[in-house]
């Protein structure tokens, strides 16, 4: 297994006769960042509840021992608390005040400025996806991708499916500002995926066209080509805006 940042897990060296506890304690520290960064990126809000133990093991791949030292870490410096018998909670000053916000959609002019928002962000995310992925990663976007798969064979467009599948490819850059601004979009993004899906139902193959989109660009990813992870991904998006507009781009000048 590798990880986001391009380093083995076995990688660590120890003392000699202990190369085991040189990787637990490499593992350990890859999930207190991994938690530290979600916190940190708004995904937990002060006072909200962590994921039980053996969720989070299962989430990001490690057993609960591992899970469970870095959740100890995370208490010892005040960024989490544990309540007796409820779990474990992020502290009020450790996930910020103010997460990232913005300004709802109320026009379809907003739609258009969101696909040109997410233009600017994700085809760099699927790039540096292709560049850090692990199996961890790449599983959580094929299984967003099989949802895909089995809603098109039913003529279905699944809004959350498409959402997850395009948070995974963030969450693979291992970059949380990437991860935090797609969330922050979530309700925008819905939006103008849910107005996508309906164009694509009638006659014309539009759904399997999309996830064949979404499928090449999983496997740019998995295979490690950068590049055309990100070219793929601004060809999605762009498809997906000029499908729902038509091909006719509202002009925003002022």
């Amino acid at each position: 297994m590798t990880e986001a940042n391009g380093e083995s897990l076995n990688a660590e060296v120890g003392p000699p006769g202990k190369p085991e506890r040189g990787k637990a304690v490499k593992l350990v520290d890859r999930v207190f960042d991994q938690l530290l960064e979600r916190i940190r990126g708004g995904n937990y809000p002060p006072d909200s509840r962590l994921p039980g133990e053996h969720e989070l093991a299962s989430m990001l791949g490690v057993s609960r021992p591992i899970v469970r030292d870095a959740l100890a870490r995370l208490r010892d410096q005040g960024i989490v608390y544990a309540r007796q018998g409820a779990g474990t909670f992020v502290s009020a000053h450790g996930s910020p005040t103010t997460q990232l916000a913005y300004s709802p959609v109320k026009t379809i002019a907003d739609i258009q400025r969101c696909y040109e928002f997410r233009l600017t962000i994700e085809p760099a995310a699927a790039y540096f996806a292709a560049k850090r992925r692990n199996e961890q990663a790449i599983q959580k976007i094929a299984s967003a991708l099989a949802d895909l798969r089995e809603a098109t064979s039913h003529q279905l467009h699944r809004t959350d499916a498409d959402f997850i599948f395009h948070r995974a490819v963030t969450e693979a850059a291992n970059n949380h500002y990437y991860t935090a601004s797609i969330d922050a979009l979530k309700a925008h993004i819905a939006v103008g995926m849910h107005l996508h899906g309906l164009s694509l139902l009638g006659p014309r193959q539009g759904l399997e066209q999309v996830y064949e989109e979404h499928n090449a660009i999983y496997k740019a990813i998995a295979d490690g080509r950068a590049d055309d992870a990100q070219r793929l991904m601004k060809a999605h998006l762009e498809g997906s805006r000029d499908r729902l507009f038509e091909g006719r781009a509202l002009d925003l000048s002022f």
